[in-house]
């Protein structure tokens, strides 16, 4: 009899989370005017993290206009991350040289421009990133692959290959022009 007793007693007692009084997602309820359970946000509710106040570093624009800046010192550790996503990311489409000509192209894909044509090089730099960001042409966007700061450290990278392969004598400092023209040093002639 005592067994019982404890047996009901502990039973009615139960508390389980699945018994307390809640709405299923988008049911009616009366205890609201709208009659909806589900309530809208709070005007201007920013989720955490999501601000997005720079809109230099998030969009590549200032006002709407793309911009021909970085939004943050570009150094060599950034041109080594941007040529590293370069390598990932990008040059299966555009080459390792930004020709164009990557392996997905040689197997049928369409081309896209190279990034040596007159109207890239005097593109801003924001352009790069936008259409990182946002995809253009047969491009998909690869704003969910590809973190913020890496499609800009991949955008100074692509202006360091524009510049490697339109550079002149001027452009290179004095004392790397006399290495200039004479043959790469190798072990082998060390060992001669």
């Amino acid at each position: 009899m005592c067994v019982a007793f404890a047996l009901v007693a502990v039973t009615a007692c139960r508390q389980d989370m699945q018994d307390q009084p809640r709405y299923k997602p988008l049911a009616a309820s009366d205890f609201f005017k709208d009659g909806a359970s589900a309530r809208p946000l709070v005007a201007d509710t920013v989720a955490r993290g999501q601000a997005r106040l720079d809109s230099l570093l998030y969009t590549g624009k200032v006002d709407g206009v793309v911009v021909d800046q970085f939004p943050f010192p570009v150094t060599q550790a950034v041109l080594d991350r941007g040529q590293e996503r370069f390598d990932i990311f990008c040059s299966p489409c555009h080459g390792p040289l930004g020709d164009g000509d990557g392996m997905v192209v040689r197997r049928g894909f369409r081309r896209p421009p190279s990034y040596h044509i007159d109207r890239l090089r005097d593109a801003p730099v924001g352009h790069f990133f936008d259409v990182m960001t946002n995809g253009f042409g047969a491009m998909q966007d690869y704003r969910a692959q590809v973190p913020v700061r890496d499609r800009w450290a991949i955008a100074a990278y692509i202006r360091a290959l524009q510049l490697s392969q339109h550079a002149t004598m001027a452009d290179v400092p004095p004392a790397g022009r006399a290495t200039l023209g004479r043959p790469a040093s190798s072990g082998q002639e060390s060992q001669r």
